[in-house]
């Protein structure tokens, strides 16, 4: 029942952000780039084939809900942001999913480390944290804790990718302390995603971008 409702709320979202669509509006040239070069980018990546495949083999030991946690769309937009931040360090918080693969895939020289909970998260002393990727949107505690330990490790080309932002007003409430703290700079609000920059250089400003699936987890 709550996925249908979801897939019939979802073209209503779609419409209340159509003004929002790649980058009209947009002033900042570092912010217009960020949403057509990388939001928006449609180029066929070869490794987009190469990564459904794999997903397709795995996903019967791993289960369904391993393989669609993320939509396809959700888990490309991973890989092209992870490809174009090119990090050294890659975190991905929350339940196991395929989205893991396509992370890996964007900057295969990364070191990612993967944590279920706070207990798991390691991180080497000193080491920054380029890339973060948070999706447990059913544990907003831990999302917050894992913010406030990696945020302390990031530098001007760290990019942290949050799922979920509109779940629950807990998540929304969580979304917007992110957008506030003294670090981040430009943000992208996708619906589905939440994006923190980390460029202070730049104009602090949040922006709404219109990237909704019609369907639910397609």
């Amino acid at each position: 029942m709550k996925q249908t409702l979801l897939c019939l709320k979802r073209p209503w979202i779609w419409l209340c952000r159509f003004r929002h669509r790649r980058g009209y509006g947009v002033h900042s040239p570092y912010a217009f780039d960020y949403i057509t070069r990388v939001i928006y980018e449609e180029g066929m990546y070869y490794k987009y084939k190469d990564l459904a495949e794999k997903q397709r083999l795995l996903a019967p030991v791993k289960g369904k809900e391993w393989a669609r946690q993320e939509s396809r769309k959700l888990k490309r937009l991973l890989f092209r942001m992870v490809n174009y931040a090119r990090p050294d360090m890659l975190v991905d918080v929350g339940p196991a999913s395929a989205a893991s693969l396509y992370l890996q895939a964007g900057r295969e020289e990364a070191d990612c480390l993967h944590a279920d909970d706070l207990s798991e998260l390691f991180l080497e002393s000193g080491v920054p944290v380029g890339f973060l990727y948070l999706h447990d949107e059913a544990r907003p505690d831990l999302m917050r804790q894992v913010f406030e330990v990696c945020v302390k490790r990031t530098t001007s080309q760290s990019v942290f990718a949050v799922r979920g932002i509109h779940a629950s007003k807990a998540m929304r409430q969580l979304w917007h302390a992110m957008r506030r703290h003294e670090r981040v700079g430009v943000t992208f609000d996708l619906y589905d995603l939440g994006i923190l920059l980390f460029d202070r250089t730049k104009n602090k400003q949040d922006y709404i971008v219109n990237f909704v699936n019609y369907g639910f987890k397609r």
